[in-house]
């Protein structure tokens, strides 16, 4: 088999290719992209205990920073508005009220706190009820057929209820234009409920709006957007380094370097794009479409990029070894589709669904997938590593072999931290189930990008363009420290310092290197 890599097939390309575009056309038109602004197209209500409840939303709010009565303007305010909310009961049920009456079918929504979620329904009481009967109303609790409120002392005026009533025989009404003020900060919830078993079969439109003080941006997702500008300047300043590197060593440039120019490129463009989706969610309240798609793309190809250049470095390609090989470089670039595939996938579920501040169980089989595969590729890097070390220190080439040492460190502190880390986010997420820990959320994110741009940096600094490239680039020569007794970890070979041993050696590494191309 010869060393250098062999064309990928243009039928099987092609043919990944056209798979790929339709799972991401699919998933786009399947995407429902919202934002701060909640909308409900026939929303059904779900029996819970002797109520029918429908979820309206969630988010992390902050308090308004002016007071809400000074003027009309929305700046610096915070607020949950209901735009056109509407409830259609079926025709049946309407059909058997009387025109004349005034009343004849209630609806509420019902805008809490998350610390005073045990105010609603008869938790204070120790019951499971939600709604108010007969004997709690003789008892004086509450208004049979409404929900079950106890007001909060220091706050009298929360939990809030905004009533809605059917009117005679009519199949539909429409909520009075209401807009909630926030003046505490706090993670918010939203939830439209009825009573009357007779109104089953209800189901709501329109749509909520979600403001905070600076905008539509959900508080969890405040910080991030600070953070994804910040990010954007550190990729311009690592770029602007590792240009002046590689415009002042150009003569003693190697392939790797133009790949590692490409991941700085894509994580740049990356946390750009984000920044300015962000800033357009923010200003608007909906995530544009096209902007989030290309955010999230960018995203994919980007992780799979980089991941693809830690397993090649780890391979020692251009370092150890001039090329790949047909087989391996065959399967390196199909394990690249199917990565991109599944990152993509999962960031598209992630950022072009409902925001909302509670994520669902379905998110775990969303992320399944790239987590087998980010599994499948650490223990693919660090068998490679072990290849290759042991291929440096049977050529006694010091140089690369510390330099591998060190990279090996690093990448292995960042697996380290990445497993800790995964443990951490399991901890938060398990303990949190309400979301009332929203403000400190957005680290969980921002630590891997911080990680990956971490691990980028320690790669540019470990093969950062010199006058002295054989200290990393390949090379057919065998070191002078040949001349000391060396052992092959694989063979067990001795190996000694005359012109023959040297010469045997080479023959020996060539034929290693052969077969373990066979093998991969």
């Amino acid at each position: 088999m010869e060393g250098r890599s062999l064309p990928w097939p243009d039928d099987l390309f092609k043919w990944k290719l056209k798979l790929l575009v339709i799972i991401i056309t699919i998933i786009i038109i399947t995407a429902d992209v919202e934002a701060s602004i909640h909308d409900y197209k026939n929303g059904v209500f779900s029996r819970n205990s002797n109520a029918f409840i429908f979820s309206g939303g969630n988010e992390g709010l902050f308090a308004s920073k002016v007071d809400h009565s000074a003027d009309n303007s929305v700046k610096g305010k915070s607020f949950i508005r209901f735009d056109g909310v509407t409830f259609v009961r079926p025709k049946e049920t309407a059909d058997k009220q009387s025109s004349m009456q005034q009343n004849t079918g209630l609806v509420e929504a019902i805008v809490l706190e998350v610390k005073d979620r045990e105010r609603i329904g008869g938790t204070f009481m120790k019951s499971n009820k939600v709604c108010c009967d007969k004997a709690l109303h003789d008892r004086g609790v509450c208004k049979t057929g409404e929900v079950i409120i106890h007001q909060n002392p220091n706050n009298p005026l929360w939990p809030r209820r905004i009533k809605t009533f059917f009117t005679g025989n009519e199949s539909e009404v429409k909520m009075d234009p209401e807009t909630v003020e926030i003046d505490r900060t706090g993670m918010y919830y939203l939830y439209f409920v009825y009573c009357d078993p007779q109104l089953k079969g209800t189901f709501i439109k329109g749509s909520t709006v979600w403001k905070n003080p600076n905008g539509y941006l959900p508080g969890k997702m405040t910080p991030l957007m600070t953070f994804f500008g910040f990010m954007s300047l550190a990729y311009l300043v690592l770029g602007l380094l590792w240009f002046l590197r590689f415009v002042r060593y150009w003569k003693d440039i190697i392939k790797l370097h133009y790949y590692i120019t490409v991941v700085m490129a894509l994580g740049m463009s990356e946390m750009a794009m984000w920044y300015f989706e962000y800033a357009n969610f923010n200003s608007t309240g909906r995530r544009p479409k096209d902007v989030t798609f290309w955010a999230v793309t960018f995203t994919s190809v980007k992780k799979t990029v980089s991941r693809l250049l830690v397993l090649i470095v780890s391979m020692g390609y251009g370092v150890v070894k001039p090329t790949l090989g047909a087989v391996t470089s065959n399967k390196v670039l199909l394990l690249g589709v199917v990565y991109f595939i599944a990152s993509e996938g999962l960031e598209i579920f992630e950022n072009m669904g409902n925001i909302n501040d509670y994520s669902g169980k379905a998110k775990l089989f969303s992320v399944l997938p790239a987590a087998v595969l980010d599994a499948w590729l650490i223990l693919w890097i660090f068998s490679a590593l072990a290849k290759t070390l042991e291929k440096l220190q049977m050529r006694r080439n010091a140089a690369k072999l510390d330099l591998y040492r060190r990279y090996t460190n690093s990448l292995a502190g960042c697996v380290l931290l990445s497993i800790a880390w995964i443990g951490f986010e399991l901890y938060f997420n398990a303990t949190d189930p309400m979301s009332e820990l929203w403000r400190i959320a957005w680290i969980i994110p921002a630590f891997w990008n911080m990680l990956s741009f971490t691990l980028l940096v320690v790669i540019c600094m470990l093969w950062a363009p010199s006058s002295n490239p054989t200290r990393y680039a390949y090379s057919e020569e065998i070191g002078e420290d040949l001349e000391e007794e060396g052992i092959s970890l694989t063979t067990g070979r001795s190996v000694t310092g005359d012109l023959t041993t040297k010469l045997e050696m080479k023959d020996l590494l060539a034929d290693e290197d052969l077969e373990e191309d066979k093998r991969e």
